[in-house]
C-alpha cells in the first residue's frame, strides 16, 4: 500500500524540497501538494490523505486553522498532522500539541530528520513503506521531539560554538591597510542565520525584500549552495524584526585571502506571505 502524503507551505521552493527528500527515501509514496491552507482543505474534500506535513505561518488559512478544521472533521480527526516551523520554542510548540498536532518538525531540517517524522506516523497507522537507507545526522529527534518538550525526555542544549561572535564579524582584519579615506563599515542589522547542520550569527550588509547579502565567520563547515535557512532578523539593537525562510544562493570569501576569516553570503528569500513582507518593508524604510 502506498501512503499518501499531502505537503502544505506557501513557499514552493519548500514544498519541491520536501516532495524531492520524500521520493528518494519513499520511491512508493503518493504526494499531493497544496500552496496554503485553503488549496488543502479543497484537496482533502476530494483526496483520502494519511499524513499531513503543514507549514504552521502561511497567509489565508494558517496551518493552525487547517489543523482545526482537520479535526473538526470526522474522517480526518485521526489524521497525522505533522506542524512544520521555523518556531522551535518550547511554548509555541506545547500549545500546538495541544491544539492537536501529532508531532513537529524544525525549519531547516535534514532529509533524515524528515524521514524520521514521516515513518514515525507510518508506523502508528500500521502502513509498512519500503524506504531507502538513510544515514543518521543533524539537529535528529533530539531537536524537534514532543517527549522532550512535553517533559518526557531531556532536550541537549546547543552547542556554544554554533554561534559566531558579532564582534568578530564587525572587526577589522589585522592586515587591513588603513587610510585616510577609510570610514568604519556600516551593518544593517544581524540575523541568526539556521541550518539543518548548525548556526552562524551573519552581519547584515544589504536587504530587501527579496534577498540578505552579509558576512558570516568562516568555519571548518560552511553552508552549501541551494541549502535551506532560516533567518531571524534583527536590528542594530538586537530586536527581533522578522524570521523568513530561505536559502543560500552565493557564498564567496569576503577578502582576497586565502586565510579570510570572514565569508560573503547571499540568502534568497522564499516566502509569500504579505505580513512577514510588512514587517521587513517597515524596517528596510527606517535604514
Amino acid at each position: 500500500m502506498s501512503a499518501r502524503i499531502l505537503v502544505v507551505d506557501d513557499a514552493s521552493f519548500i514544498r519541491d524540497m520536501v516532495k524531492n527528500n520524500l521520493r528518494s527515501m519513499l520511491p512508493e509514496v503518493d504526494l499531493y501538494d497544496a500552496a496554503d491552507g485553503h488549496r488543502a482543505v479543497a484537496l482533502l474534500k476530494q483526496q483520502s490523505i494519511d499524513i499531513i506535513l503543514s507549514d504552521w505561518e502561511m497567509p489565508g488559512m494558517s496551518g493552525e486553522e487547517l489543523l482545526q478544521w482537520v479535526r473538526s472533521q470526522a474522517d480526518h480527526q485521526a489524521t497525522p498532522f505533522v506542524m512544520v516551523t521555523s518556531r522551535g520554542d518550547r511554548e509555541f510548540v506545547v500549545k500546538a500539541v495541544q491544539a492537536g498536532v501529532s508531532d513537529y518538525l524544525v525549519k531547516p531540517f535534514t532529509p533524515e530528520e524528515l524521514m524520521g517524522k514521516v515513518a514515525k506516523q507510518l508506523k502508528r497507522l500500521g502502513i509498512e513503506a519500503k524506504t531507502q537507507p538513510a544515514s543518521g545526522g543533524g539537529q535528529g529527534a533530539a531537536f524537534g521531539s514532543i517527549e522532550a518538550l512535553t517533559g518526557k525526555a531531556a532536550a541537549p542544549k546547543p552547542k556554544a560554538a554554533q554561534s559566531a561572535s558579532a564582534a568578530a564579524l564587525t572587526a577589522k582584519p589585522s592586515t587591513a591597510k588603513k587610510t585616510a579615506k577609510s570610514k568604519p563599515s556600516a551593518h544593517k542589522g544581524l540575523a541568526q542565520l539556521r541550518l539543518a547542520s548548525g548556526q552562524f550569527e551573519c552581519l547584515i550588509r544589504e536587504l530587501s525584500l527579496q534577498a540578505l547579502n552579509g558576512v558570516i565567520q568562516r568555519r571548518d563547515a560552511l553552508p552549501v549552495i541551494f541549502e535551506s535557512a532560516v533567518l531571524d532578523i534583527m536590528d542594530a539593537d538586537g530586536k527581533a524584526v522578522a524570521r523568513v525562510n530561505g536559502y543560500i544562493s552565493s557564498l564567496q570569501a569576503a577578502e582576497p585571502r586565502v586565510d579570510t576569516r570572514l565569508v560573503k553570503i547571499s540568502i534568497r528569500f522564499v516566502d509569500d506571505d504579505p505580513a512577514k513582507f510588512e514587517q521587513l518593508s517597515r524596517y528596510i524604510a527606517r535604514l
